[in-house]
């Protein structure tokens, strides 16, 4: 009953406390006295360490979560590491049966969507094929000019490739085919190897090969659900390669725009320049510059007229066929192949020839075709995955990029076996046919037939193509990955990103695509490495009139603790970053105690420790720990640690530091903690 009578009398003082300090701190606010605020500020502070005649207020213990033993705890972390989105979640309760057709329909997914389709998504896959077809056919020529290959093998890489896709992959808008980007790595860096001139059928060997290759690299990373490697190429470092890219391919098509018969096998702008200045008196072609301009003019404007109104889509995407059949018909009627101008001349017509007996299993050439393979493979598997997740969050639905990068590995294997070279998504063709309304893959399978068709009966009407139209089709297809307004934006968000982005961009204009690839890599690595080794920190101050602590810098209103510094550490702490966390903490001791000294306030007496972002601490960090809580012993200076994580506050026990400082200097929040030090700064005479 006294206990009761007690706990009452406390409590009404409480709570006459609480109403005078809350009219006191809207008085104080009225009248704006900073110093009768920052007064006030204290007194709350200390009212809420020391209410009730002295009494300590009840203080939270930290949990310690449960052991583990060793093998649930590998379990849990292989699971959160390889398996995040819990792919076997639909085989649960299942029954045996049951459990084999999702199986199935996991590798194939088209077994799955395949039993709703209807003739409704029919017409929509219909139209969509038949628009990507007539976009996909004169670029396939183009691209496989650019990888220094037969235009054949561009048709035979939109043929095979994306049957393949629509059988396993998952994502209904993507269009499979060649790009410009992995045509212009490839071509590069096959020709660094092997004469596409001098030795045409090894370097075509090699690319087979390469492709294989490229191939393997997707469908292992997919079936080892290490898709996250990929994400080590930051999205800044991408606009940059792309970009790079994309100048590094309009450069190179002023061989054909011009007419230019000797031109420089570089990348670089500073070869490409030269070469196109020193041809400029004898090499140049006007009848081909007259044709290039007219089209191009063509083709631009084409494009604009299907942004400027939507509904025009279908425009930019047939423009280049129209291209195709108007440029031929002229030539064709002028005979302006006897006037200089370049034209294909032979395409080889059939199907795919098989090439598995082509590809590279033994010799030196092994090697180079596994290289250049994965640097292929991980650029087109990036270019697909980045397509994919774009559109699929356009249409609200969930794409699995483990399977799609089996699919995608799937498709070139089999593709390197059937003439074809390195084939992924393309950001055009799938604008494209998700502009015209596609459902599912059978888009891709619509386009495959019409490329079908086209190699069974159509190549020999391509004889009087000319170069420079593929040019100026190329040229028109990569002018969109230059994008500024993103370099803008990279730069206003974060200058560290436009270092890569830029570094990345240069690197590929200035150098060669493998060059610029690697800085982009490299940079990417190097951000990486600075935020895990370099963590931030920050001192905290208390919000006016709240228990929350934040960051002063943030929060200029916030006011520090006297004698007790704040400071958050915003990463696990590792064996990379313990000695800099260390060394950072005491060097904001120092700073703060030269602020101290020289503003007369009372000195530091406890450092504290806000640990909610460490998310984790290995032995390094732990060793770290103990020495800054002997350097701190020696300046009389007491260490507390406020909120550590589970996985924290278990290894701190385990090690014994918890004991070492004191369970009674660890506090579930930064409010409990101050509560303690402000106690024990007010006990002291």
């Amino acid at each position: 009953m006294l206990q009761l009578i007690c706990f009452h009398h406390s409590f009404k003082e409480l709570k006459f406390s609480s109403l005078y300090y809350s009219w006191k701190s809207l008085l104080m606010s009225l009248m704006g006295d900073p110093a009768d605020e920052n007064l006030e500020t204290k007194e709350m502070d200390a009212r809420s360490l020391s209410f009730s005649h002295g009494q300590e207020p009840y203080v939270h213990k930290v949990g310690i979560p449960p052991r583990q033993n060793l093998f649930k705890e590998f379990q849990s972390t292989v699971k959160e590491t390889l398996f995040a989105d819990d792919p076997l979640r639909s085989f649960k309760d299942q029954s045996k049966s049951r459990k084999l057709v999702l199986g199935i329909e996991a590798i194939f997914p088209i077994i799955g969507w395949g039993r709703t389709y209807n003739l409704t998504k029919l017409r929509g896959d219909l139209i969509a094929g038949l628009t990507i077809a007539s976009l996909c056919i004169p670029q396939d020529i183009g691209y496989a000019k650019l990888a220094n290959l037969d235009p054949q093998y561009g048709l035979y890489s939109s043929f095979i490739p994306p049957l393949i896709y629509a059988v396993m992959g998952s994502s209904r808008d993507i269009a499979i085919g060649p790009v410009a980007v992995v045509s212009l790595l490839l071509g590069t860096l096959l020709q660094s190897e092997i004469d596409p001139i001098a030795n045409p059928v090894d370097y075509r060997r090699l690319a087979f090969t390469a492709t294989f290759f490229a191939g393997i690299t997707q469908a292992t990373l997919g079936i080892l659900r290490l898709g996250f490697l990929i994400d080590f190429l930051s999205h800044a470092a991408i606009v940059g390669f792309m970009g790079g890219a994309a100048i590094t391919i309009t450069l190179q098509q002023l061989k054909g725009f011009l007419g230019i018969e000797m031109f420089t096998k570089k990348t670089d702008v500073i070869s490409v320049i030269h070469s196109v200045l020193s041809s400029a008196h004898h090499g140049w072609n006007w009848q081909t510059i007259v044709i290039g301009a007219s089209f191009l003019a063509f083709l631009l404007y084409a494009k604009y007229i299907g942004k400027k109104n939507p509904k025009f889509f279908w425009v930019p995407a047939i423009a280049p066929l129209i291209s195709v059949i108007l440029s031929t018909l002229f030539v064709f009627l002028i005979r302006a192949d006897k006037h200089g101008v370049a034209i294909v001349k032979h395409i080889d017509k059939g199907l795919n020839p098989s090439s598995v007996k082509e590809i590279y299993f033994t010799g030196d050439y092994l090697g180079k075709g596994f290289r250049i393979g994965i640097v292929a493979g991980m650029i087109a598997l990036t270019e697909a995955t980045a397509i994919g997740r774009t559109f699929a969050s356009m249409k609200d639905y969930q794409l699995d990029g483990n399977k799609e990068m089996v699919a995608l590995g799937a498709m070139n294997v089999v593709g390197s076996m059937t003439s074809c070279y390195v084939a992924t998504g393309s950001f055009s063709r799938s604008a494209v046919n998700f502009m015209s309304g596609c459902e599912t893959a059978v888009s891709n399978i619509v386009m495959s037939v019409v490329v079908f068709l086209t190699l069974q009966f159509l190549t020999p009407l391509f004889k009087y193509t000319p170069n420079v139209i593929l040019a100026t089709i190329i040229i028109s297809a990569v002018i969109n990955l230059v994008d500024y307004k993103a370099a803008i934006l990279i730069w206003k968000i974060d200058k560290f990103d436009f270092v890569a982005c830029m570094g990345a961009f240069f690197g590929v204009v200035f150098a060669s695509v493998e060059i610029g690839l690697l800085i982009a890599v490299s940079i990417s690595f190097a951000k990486i490495l600075l935020q895990v080794t370099r963590p931030r920190t920050a001192i905290l101050g208390k919000i006016p009139r709240t228990t929350v602590y934040r960051n002063i810098q943030q929060y200029p209103e916030a006011t520090r603790v006297p004698g007790v510094l704040i400071i958050r550490v915003d990463s696990a702490i590792y064996f990379s970053n313990s000695n800099y966390v260390k060394e950072r903490i005491l060097r904001w001791l120092m700073d703060e105690e030269e602020l101290v000294k020289g503003d007369y306030q009372t000195r530091i007496q406890f450092l504290m420790v806000e640990m909610s972002p460490v998310t984790d601490i290995d032995t390094s960090g732990i060793h770290a720990l103990e020495e800054l809580f002997r350097s701190l012993q020696k300046r009389d200076v007491q260490l507390v640690l406020a909120n550590p994580g589970p996985i924290v506050i278990d290894k701190l026990h385990t090690s014994n530091f918890a004991t070492l400082l004191g369970e009674d200097k660890i506090f579930l929040t930064v409010a409990e903690a101050v509560a303690y030090c402000s106690t024990k700064l007010a006990e002291e005479p």
